[in-house]
C-alpha cells in the first residue's frame, strides 16, 4: 500500500510539473483576490489587520475550488482512473494518495506565499506566523473535502458549479477555526483554541474523507 500510495502521489507531481498552467493559475487567483482587498478598502492599517484573516482564508477557499475540477477528471477521461481501482489497494490509498499530492501542489506554495501577501494587511510577525500555522493545518482540510466533492461530481455535466455548491458549506469549519485564530492573535486572546479545533477537524477529516471519496469514485466509475 505504501508503494502504491507513492506512486499515486509521484504520478500527479510530474504530471502536474509538465502542466504547470493548471496549478499556477489557482496560486495566481489567491495573489489577486487578496491583492484586490487593500485597493478596494482603503489602506487604513487597523482597517487591513480587522479583515486580514478572513480576506486570506476565503482566498485560500476560493483558489482550491480552482484546481479541484481536473482533480480526478483527466484520470476519469483517459480510462486511467478505472485502471488504478482496478488494482488491488483499496480506492481510500488512491483518494489519500490524490489529496496528499493535491496538497503539495496547491496547499504548498500557499504556505509561501502567505506572509508577503500578510504585509499589505500590516499583520505583526505573530499573526503572520500564525496564519501560516492555521494554513499549514487547514489547507489538508481543503484538499480532503476538496477530493469528496470532486469525486461525487466526476463525470457529471455542470460538475464544476455542483462541485462548488457541495464543498463550500464544508469548508465553512476550516475558514472559522482558521481565520479565527488569526483574529485572535490580533485581539491578544492567543490562538490556541482555534488552532486546535482546526486540528481536531483535520484529524477528523483525515480519518473519514479517504473513505467517502474512494467509494464516490467507485460508483462514478461504475
Amino acid at each position: 500500500m505504501w508503494r502504491f500510495l507513492m506512486t499515486v502521489i509521484r504520478r500527479d507531481l510530474l504530471l502536474a510539473a509538465r502542466r504547470k498552467g493548471d496549478w499556477l493559475t489557482s496560486q495566481f487567483f489567491f495573489v489577486m483576490v487578496v491583492s484586490m482587498f487593500p485597493l478596494g478598502i482603503g489602506a487604513d492599517p487597523e482597517q487591513l489587520r480587522r479583515v486580514a484573516g478572513g480576506v486570506l482564508w476565503v482566498a485560500a477557499l476560493l483558489a482550491s475550488l480552482l484546481s479541484l475540477q481536473r482533480l480526478y477528471a483527466d484520470d476519469h477521461r483517459d480510462g486511467s482512473l478505472e485502471q488504478m481501482l482496478l488494482s488491488p489497494q483499496p480506492a481510500l490509498i488512491l483518494a489519500l494518495g490524490k489529496a496528499i499530492a493535491h496538497w503539495l501542489i496547491f496547499g504548498l506554495p500557499l504556505l509561501v506565499i502567505a506572509p508577503l501577501l500578510g504585509l499589505q494587511f500590516a499583520l505583526p510577525p505573530d499573526a503572520i506566523g500564525t496564519l501560516v500555522i492555521s494554513l499549514a493545518i487547514g489547507t489538508p482540510v481543503l484538499s480532503l473535502l476538496g477530493g469528496v466533492g470532486a469525486a461525487l461530481t466526476l463525470g457529471l455535466r455542470g460538475g464544476g458549479t455542483l462541485l462548488t455548491l457541495l464543498i463550500l458549506p464544508l469548508y465553512v469549519p476550516a475558514l472559522i477555526f482558521g481565520a479565527g485564530a488569526v483574529d485572535g492573535v490580533l485581539a491578544g486572546m492567543g490562538a490556541e483554541a482555534q488552532l486546535s479545533l482546526l486540528g481536531a477537524f483535520m484529524g477528523l477529516c483525515l480519518l473519514l474523507a479517504p473513505w467517502v471519496t474512494g467509494a464516490a469514485l467507485r460508483v462514478s466509475v461504475d
